[in-house]
């Protein structure tokens, strides 16, 4: 049988808004079923990096806060640090973000917690013996909850294709070590022209990775273990991770990771596709939406939730002016038909079908699902249940 996933439109009325339709969305969906009485929340939400504007407003997760509570629990909102460098890549820097975003105690009714901890470096190493990940590190925060909530901004993404319930899951509940590890080969490098030799990477790593060598730092990846603890600490910014695996690997540690994320305990997942940016959210700055706003879901189930909004937002017409319309005008005027109506016009490129791989043609987000469904994190096949 198939999971069910709940929808409803932005759509309002003078009776009630969309605070309260989120409410009835999760309420219909079952959110009820789940015990919070004296149990831990986790929210993860993204809280956007400084610049954007395209994330969730804080009302929304107040909405879900508030609900938690009504229901005995103890909510909080959290997101783990970011490995690459921006406003977010501590949990001070992090923390001063999201308040700067309204993600703060008093417009949302519950307290952050970054989940990796200060430097990123709080993790759980959690055993789930997939395919590409045996142990999954997970920032501390988020596996010490006892109910795991996804809050999601359904947007694009240039790795991903798209970022929806499993990215906010996997990636982002990855300690910046787990981020490591699903991004790439899991270990830094050093950019020389940043480098000023001062050391402090030698003295944070455990196994002797780092190396000074004519003033300058060279990381020994026999000795490295991706931990990422040299990132944390390098006053100049001039260590990162090497970006190396093919898109459908990111995709497939993601996934194994948004396993180790949800298993063992009750999840419940909220999407809303509005403000579509062809980007993430970890952009510092957002371009049009591709799309118009979809509307409001929910669901159990965080891999039907996904393919739900996939496809939703692939019947939406393309918004003129968007990076979207871009890449098709750019097709056609390639020699494409352009015929928005055809799966595939024979020329390769897809229209009006995939606005995710059209926004992003090297992205692969079909094969997450498709990993996800084969390692039991949730089924493709969904009923849409409009309310």
């Amino acid at each position: 049988m198939a999971n069910k996933v709940y929808f409803t439109t932005f759509k309002t009325t003078g009776a009630e808004n969309l605070i309260q339709k989120l409410h009835r969305l999760m309420k219909t969906a079952g959110f009820e079923q789940i015990d919070f009485e004296e149990k831990y929340a986790a929210i993860k939400i993204h809280f956007g990096e400084y610049g954007n504007l395209a994330f969730l407003r804080p009302n929304y997760a107040k909405v879900v806060a508030d609900y938690v509570k009504q229901l005995g629990g103890k909510p909080y909102l959290t997101d783990c640090n970011t490995l690459y460098v921006g406003s977010r890549k501590n949990a001070l820097d992090h923390l001063d973000t999201a308040y700067v975003n309204g993600f703060s105690p008093l417009q949302t009714g519950c307290h952050v917690i970054i989940g990796d901890g200060l430097k990123g470096t709080d993790e759980e190493l959690v055993p789930i013996n997939g395919e590409y990940v045996k142990e999954a590190k997970i920032g501390q925060a988020v596996m010490d909850a006892d109910v795991f909530i996804s809050l999601n901004h359904f947007k694009g993404h240039e790795m991903a294709g798209f970022g929806g319930a499993i990215k906010n899951i996997g990636m982002g509940c990855g300690s910046r070590a787990g981020k490591m590890e699903m991004h790439c080969e899991g270990k830094p490098r050093v950019d020389e022209s940043k480098c000023v030799g001062c050391g402090a990477c030698d003295r944070i790593c455990a196994h002797k990775g780092p190396e000074i060598a004519n003033g300058k730092a060279v990381i020994n990846h026999d000795k490295c273990v991706g931990c990422g603890r040299c990132l944390a600490v390098c006053p100049k910014d001039a260590i990162s991770s090497s970006f190396s695996d093919s898109i459908k690997m990111l995709n497939y540690r993601m996934a194994e990771y948004a396993l180790a994320v949800c298993k063992d305990r009750p999840c419940f997942h909220i999407s809303l596709i509005c403000d579509v940016s062809p980007n993430c959210d970890c952009h510092a700055e957002n371009d049009i939406p591709i799309i118009p706003n979809v509307g409001m879901l929910a669901s159990f189930d965080p891999v039907a939730l996904d393919q739900a909004c996939a496809d939703l937002c692939n019947q939406m017409p393309v918004t003129k002016g968007s990076i979207l319309d871009e890449q098709l005008s750019k097709n056609a005027e390639e020699g494409c038909c352009h015929d928005h109506s055809a799966d595939d016009c024979g020329c390769g490129h897809t229209h009006g079908v995939d606005h995710f791989k059209a926004t992003h043609p090297d992205t692969e987000w079909q094969s997450c699902l498709e990993h996800a469904e084969k390692i039991g994190l949730g089924a493709r096949e969904y009923e849409l249940v409009k309310i």
